[in-house]
């Protein structure tokens, strides 16, 4: 992993969302208030449903440490990556 970029792309569900506990739990230890998450556009999924883009959006939604997230910019991933504000604790 990048500082702050966990990429997410390419893992099965389970594992993306193993990835993605363990990435928010080591951001909040290196006090990142900040950081990236690359899901890709979920172009090759099952059904043409992005699978791992709506693990990661239900996944954020559910977090009381999660205070915002978005899409992040087209120079960034555009849509196949999110930018999350932490919560400090």
């Amino acid at each position: 992993l990048q500082k702050g970029v966990a990429k997410a792309a390419r893992h099965t569900a389970a594992q993306a969302e193993n990835l993605l506990r363990q990435f928010l739990a080591e951001a909040h230890d290196h006090d990142h208030g900040c950081v990236r998450i690359i899901h890709g556009k979920g172009l090759q999924a099952d059904g043409g449903a992005p699978v791992l883009k709506n693990l990661v959006d239900r996944m954020l939604r559910l977090r009381a440490d999660v205070l915002a997230f978005h899409s992040a910019p087209a120079n960034q991933g555009g849509t196949g990556a999110v930018l999350v504000l932490l919560a400090r604790r």
